[in-house]
């Protein structure tokens, strides 16, 4: 196994859900994507991590929810952006094909954050480095994964804890306002609730 790849399962977890990367998404996504992504892609497929706390994902699965994130922004005009993984919580971790790994959405607070990555940096050493800066702390929000899953169960690839109602609506970052929930169908409803936002430290 690659060390970088090592490292990252160490790190957040071992996988769970394995599905296989099919020869005609590689190329679909070659010249878009690094050729570093889709080599993990091809030995490891799409999986959950760490009881299904991180999650890499077919992109393809998830246009539309990037064009509703993205509409009535200027980000869609920076840059053409891919979602290449999640978390339970659906922060999404998008790549553009000339910035790199430079968006996270929030969706729960419908915050992003962005950096000013160039076209010029190696793009599979971004990919590494992608995977190596990966931490469990940072996509557990408010610490409730592991009583979530308790309660909830582990979640299948098609699956989130989403707060319901939404944080948006009055709901509480507590236990018992999260709810398993189908990831693309909510994803999308919180789009429509509160227009993206950066955080105050994001470069754009």
């Amino acid at each position: 196994m690659d060390e970088i790849f090592a490292i990252f399962i160490d790190s957040i977890g071992q996988p769970i859900f394995r599905r296989e990367v099919p020869p005609s998404t590689i190329d679909r996504y070659r010249g878009k994507l690094p050729e570093q992504l889709l080599s993990y892609w091809t030995k490891h497929g799409w999986c959950g991590y760490g009881d299904g706390l991180f999650w890499t994902v077919n992109p393809q699965d998830y246009e539309g929810v990037v064009s509703c994130w993205l509409a009535d922004t200027p980000l869609g005009q920076r840059d053409a952006y891919h979602i290449i993984a999640r978390n339970a919580f659906g922060d999404l971790y998008l790549f553009g094909e000339k910035t790199g790994f430079s968006l996270t959405i929030d969706s729960a607070l419908s915050r992003y954050s962005g950096e000013n990555n160039t076209s010029n940096e190696n793009l599979d050493k971004v990919v590494r480095n992608f995977f190596l800066s990966i931490e469990k702390d940072s996509n557990d929000f408010d610490g409730l994964f592991d009583a979530a899953k308790c309660k909830l169960g582990t979640l299948n690839q098609d699956e989130m804890y989403g707060f319901v109602p939404a944080l948006m609506f009055g709901g509480q970052p507590k236990l018992e306002y999260l709810e398993k929930v189908k990831i693309i169908e909510h994803l999308t409803f919180l789009s429509q609730l509160q227009p993206l936002e950066p955080y105050s430290f994001s470069d754009f």
